[in-house]
């Protein structure tokens, strides 16, 4: 049987080596990371020399650990180890990266130990029991360092984008003139990191219920409207609260068909808005304006609205919709006692705006209705009878107030 403290001794001995070549170590791990892990090796000087730095103090922490026989729970990371985590997750290097750097570091660690082992030691018996206790503490030592390294990383990412957010919603609110700063565009843009000398299209987007973690996928369908689109790069994706975010897309134009299709596969709450396209600073503020009109119209119809509104389709309504009481009013004076909220004047609602949509042609309209024709002529006759002045004298007038009332139904009717 081997007399442990034996052990202990030899491994001691290994360890005093191997600290003589501590520097040497280090351009052999950083080399290996050059060939497995390039993106750590191929970076600004500064990153690479905290690296090596990093890597020589784990070096030195690991040896020490054998030298003294210190418990490796007890152990905490190296100063350099632990900024150099913070480091990689404010660039948004992947944690996985970090990881792995560990496991090649702690293979080929023990890779140098176990040819010292064997260049020294005779006893087969005793250079198994050796190799065993290498083996032991390395992974009790890797894996406490990994662990501690991995919370100030993910605290360190948490921190970095929660700033990075708040700078870049701040910045937003100045582009959009809420925050009443000055507009240098290269500044904004390096903040953003959004072009805005492009083209864009804006978006309200947000959930209708009372969802939890919707953010993410509220991002993810801003995303698949820009790939439909055809828009390259990414949106900037500003959260307002919980469940809603303002994005701007990257694009000249984003066509009802890409909407539909983006939002295909979204949870059924998911709601859009969506502006008309504008270039330029001035076109970053406008479409986004246009979509907040229409988020207010989405709102004020309630959960029965749309999916997709945008602005091209309901603008006119939407600038109409920021006093609701004076909408009202106005919908009462200009339907009469059509703008009654029951199930009757709706039908004669909808046939009316149907039919002055299809350019007076009770033949359309029956069709889009899917109607006896006699039947639409009925109630396009009993429908210009409830109003209070004729179709030709105020056509647009009803139209407009036609289509609040489809839009938006009670929050614009007067009680029946």
């Amino acid at each position: 049987m081997v007399d442990e403290e034996v052990v202990s001794e030899r491994i001691r001995q290994i360890a005093a080596t191997l600290a003589d070549r501590a520097g040497e170590l280090t351009g052999e791990l950083v080399q290996l990371y050059a060939a497995d892990l390039p993106q750590l090796v191929n970076d600004d000087e500064r990153m690479v020399s905290l690296l090596s730095a990093s890597v020589y103090q784990n070096i030195e922490t690991a040896l020490q650990i054998f030298r003294h026989g210190i418990d490796p729970a007890t152990v905490e990371p190296p100063a350099a180890a632990m900024e150099y985590a913070r480091r990689l997750a404010q660039r948004g290097t992947p944690v996985f990266d970090l990881i792995r750097a560990y496991d090649l570091g702690q293979a080929a660690m023990l890779d140098f130990g176990f040819q010292e082992c064997i260049r020294v030691v005779d006893d087969a018996a005793l250079l198994g029991a050796m190799m065993r206790r290498l083996l032991k503490v390395a992974y009790e030592f890797i894996t406490r360092v990994v662990r501690q390294l991995v919370g100030v990383y993910q605290d360190e990412r948490d921190r970095w984008l929660l700033n990075r957010s708040a700078a870049r919603a701040a910045k937003v609110l100045d582009l959009l003139g809420e925050n009443g700063g000055p507009t240098d565009v290269d500044a904004a843009e390096a903040v953003i990191g959004y072009r805005l000398r492009g083209t864009h299209v804006g978006l309200v987007i947000w959930h209708a219920s009372e969802a939890h973690d919707v953010l993410s996928h509220l991002e993810s369908v801003a995303g698949a409207v820009l790939e439909r689109a055809g828009g390259e790069g990414r949106p900037l994706f500003v959260p307002r609260d919980e469940a809603g975010a303002w994005a701007w897309l990257p694009v000249a134009s984003v066509h009802r068909e890409h909407l539909d299709a983006a939002l295909a596969d979204a949870d059924p709450g998911v709601r859009v808005t969506v502006g008309d396209p504008g270039t330029g600073v001035d076109g970053f503020r406008d479409t986004h304006q246009q979509a907040r009109r229409v988020h207010a119209l989405a709102l004020a119809a309630g959960e029965h609205c749309d999916r997709v509104l945008t602005f091209r389709e309901v603008g006119t309504v939407a600038l109409m919709t920021s006093d609701l009481n004076a909408a009202r009013l106005w919908v009462a004076s200009t339907l009469g006692p059509m703008s009654a909220d029951d199930e009757n004047c709706g039908r004669l609602r909808e046939t009316l705006r149907v039919f002055l949509a299809s350019g007076g042609s009770y033949t359309a309209a029956a069709a889009e209705l899917t109607m006896h024709k006699n039947s639409v002529q009925y109630r396009v006759r009993k429908a210009q009878e409830l109003l209070p002045r004729g179709l030709g004298e105020g056509r647009l007038d009803v139209e407009l107030a036609l289509n609040l009332c489809q839009r938006l139904g009670a929050a614009v009717l007067s009680p029946a």
